[in-house]
């Protein structure tokens, strides 16, 4: 499998199909609940607010990230959320590719503009490599260190 095979598409969660929700729902949960060991409510209300961007290999999905208007989790910003990559495709940059296609589903969504996220702190130099900058002390959510970080409306 390699990044060219990989198909991306967002969706308003209206539009998702119930199979692309039972994905996503599968994933954040093997990720966040299993792999990282974090009991805590992933289904929050806000996924029927959001725009859902989904990397697809095949029927498998292996990356995703919800695009989160403005009012929803923060309320003068739009953020991105529950940013996930599946273990077995980390290692083809995937990562990096889901934040880039995440910033830019901001931007067409709710317009350019500075975006706001919750990070955990172990990403921090991830984010900033992409122009996000921490504007919050650590804080503890669901047992794990997060920051929060703005990335400005780019030039």
């Amino acid at each position: 499998m390699t990044k060219q095979e990989i198909k991306w598409e967002c969706k308003a969660f209206a539009d998702l199909s119930p199979i692309e929700l039972y994905a996503i729902l599968h994933l954040r949960m093997e990720v966040f609940v299993i792999e990282q060991n974090c009991i805590f409510q992933d289904n929050d209300y806000k996924d029927p607010k959001c725009h859902h961007l989904m990397a697809w290999d095949g029927n498998l999905l292996v990356a995703y990230a919800r695009m989160v208007p403005k009012g929803v989790s923060y309320a003068d910003h739009p953020s991105i959320g529950r940013v996930v990559n599946k273990q077995s495709h980390r290692q083809l940059g995937l990562g990096k590719e889901l934040m880039q296609h995440s910033i830019n589903q901001c931007e067409n969504l709710f317009g350019k503009g500075s975006i706001k996220i919750g990070a955990q702190l172990y990403l921090k130099r991830f984010y900033e490599s992409f122009g996000f900058i921490q504007t919050s002390d650590i804080y503890l959510e669901d047992d794990i260190d997060h920051i929060e970080m703005i990335r400005p409306l780019q030039a």
